[in-house]
């Protein structure tokens, strides 16, 4: 699913949670790995026909995505381990709600409330949205076996990651007339779904 260089960087990321982090932080990064490559492949026919499928990723798709989580676990003596969570729900909901959701019909635009062509970013499925608060809530179910944090815990982490990847889908309005790119707005989702996690390890 990696390319060279996507490799390398996620080794690093690995070696940088592990050091930095433990056992439970690289965990909980080969969760998001997996289950990332699961829905990724699941019924990738249908989506190569729709011309949105992503056989191989690049290490900007990694930097994008593992870059933050992995900087708030070297972070973690000073911050705790909730803002990791939390960002990690991000870019796991966003994962579930771009390659679930888009199976879930004609996405709708947030700036236009129109129909678009798949994969346009800043647009919805309403089987997107379940996926996403799907995908935030597998990582904070994961993170109360991996982490040991209590149910209610899990469930906020879920929710902030539903949040980060609601971000994400705002941010790709901008996205689609030219300002950022996804990789930008990947760090938008994991960025809020971090801010969230703090937040939730001062309630």
């Amino acid at each position: 699913m990696l390319d060279r260089a996507g490799i390398f960087l996620a080794l690093v990321f690995a070696i940088l949670l592990f050091v930095f982090g433990g056992l439970e932080y690289l965990t909980m990064m080969l969760v998001f790995f997996v289950i990332a490559v699961i829905v990724t492949r699941y019924d990738h026919r249908k989506k190569r026909n729709m011309g949105i499928y992503e056989h191989e990723r690049g290490w900007e798709n990694v930097l994008s995505n593992g870059f933050l989580p992995t900087v708030l676990a070297v972070a973690n003596p000073y911050i705790g381990f909730l803002p990791f969570l939390g960002s990690l729900a991000a870019v796991t909901a966003d994962k579930f709600a771009s390659e679930l959701g888009v199976l879930g019909g004609q996405p709708i635009s947030l700036e236009t409330f129109k129909e678009v062509r798949p994969g346009t970013s800043g647009a919805v499925t309403f089987l997107g949205f379940l996926m996403s608060l799907a995908g935030g809530i597998f990582i904070g179910a994961s993170a109360i076996f991996v982490f040991g944090i209590d149910p209610n815990t899990g469930l906020l982490i879920g929710i902030a990651g539903f949040a980060g990847s609601l971000a994400d889908s705002i941010f790709g309005i901008l996205e689609e007339r030219g300002f950022g790119t996804k990789g930008t707005t990947n760090f938008v989702c994991s960025l809020v779904g971090g801010v969230l996690g703090y937040l939730i390890g001062t309630m």
